[in-house]
């Protein structure tokens, strides 16, 4: 009789969640320090701002949660995103260099370069863990984070060397101010990822599973390594040329949900999305009040809450040894 009685609420669990997202993502298009209702222009400011603003919001934080749970998926770590294992410093360095070398390079150039740069570092990445021996799974960000710090060091030596670091600077923000509209539509190609993710979904969850069980089960463990690592350069390239960083975003929504519903890839889908979406609006909502009129960065107020879920899920890990 408890199981017949939590069956509605699991059912019902899902859409609420949904209408409290929605509600959040409502609540963002009226926060902001211009006052729509001051003078004629609300409305056009209302459509060339706050919609394409908050649009691209839930577009970035699906992507990027998303992203994350792709990778814990492929290296079986919980401690893997695009911030942990250096995807986002390569989409940065690539798209420096198509700057530099190609300066009236429209933005679909960029996004390119940005993520098959982002695809070359992920695959450079994957390459040191098979040739390493890993003891802890602690030993995976660490190397992520440093193959992370080395190239970032490079970007920022050309970046100086070339008067860019103003311009690298606000790539590595990660905010959301200079959204309007004419410059997220192509925030778009990530709804494309999610969708691809969620055809690919049970072939991901058999590929974490390990080399030897997903070829048992007739799974090409390869091309799905290749695929999600594609799937995952192009949101981070995508959202890097857009947006900027937005660091532990997939390390924080994966690891709450997973612990909460298990590594099923295809039935956490949905609460992955819907988390990533809730708490970069929030964030940005947080952002956008505690200095109004002035804006924190989304980046900065991540990179808190990241740190912290960062730590206590190692504390987590600690009495479980």
């Amino acid at each position: 009789m408890l199981q017949t009685a939590l069956r509605p609420r699991a059912r019902l669990a899902l859409p609420a969640a949904a209408a409290g997202v929605a509600a959040l993502v409502l609540l963002s298009l009226f926060v902001g320090a211009y006052d729509l209702t001051a003078d004629a222009f609300g409305a056009e400011m209302f459509a060339i701002s706050r919609v394409p603003r908050t649009t691209a919001l839930v577009l970035a934080g699906c992507a990027m949660a998303v992203s994350g749970l792709i990778m814990q998926l492929l290296t079986q770590n919980r401690f893997v995103e695009p911030s942990t294992t250096g995807t986002s410093e390569w989409a940065a360095l690539g798209l420096l260099l198509t700057v530099l070398l190609v300066p009236s390079a429209p933005l679909w150039v960029r996004m390119v370069a940005a993520s098959v740069a982002a695809f070359a570092g992920t695959m450079v990445f994957l390459g040191i863990l098979r040739r390493i021996s890993l003891r802890s799974s602690l030993v995976v960000p660490l190397i992520g984070i440093m193959l992370g710090s080395v190239v970032s060091a490079f970007t920022t030596y050309l970046a100086v060397s070339t008067n860019s670091l103003q311009m690298l600077g606000t790539w590595f923000m990660g905010s959301f101010t200079s959204i309007v509209r004419g410059r997220f539509e192509v925030l778009w190609i990530v709804a494309i990822v999610v969708l691809l993710v969620f055809v690919y979904a049970d072939r991901i969850t058999v590929a974490g599973l390990g080399r030897d069980i997903a070829t048992a089960v007739g799974v090409d463990h390869a091309r799905v390594l290749l695929v999600g690592t594609a799937l995952v350069a192009v949101a981070t390239g995508v959202t890097t040329v857009v947006v900027g960083f937005l660091p532990f975003l997939g390390l924080v929504v994966p690891n709450l949900v997973s612990m909460w519903r298990g590594d099923d890839a295809r039935s956490n889908l949905p609460w992955v999305c819907l988390g990533g979406v809730a708490i970069v609006v929030a964030c940005d909502i947080l952002g956008r009040v505690v200095r109004m009129p002035f804006e924190v960065p989304v980046s900065m107020i991540l990179g808190v809450v990241g740190s912290v879920v960062f730590i206590a899920l190692l504390l987590r890990m600690r009495p479980r040894g």
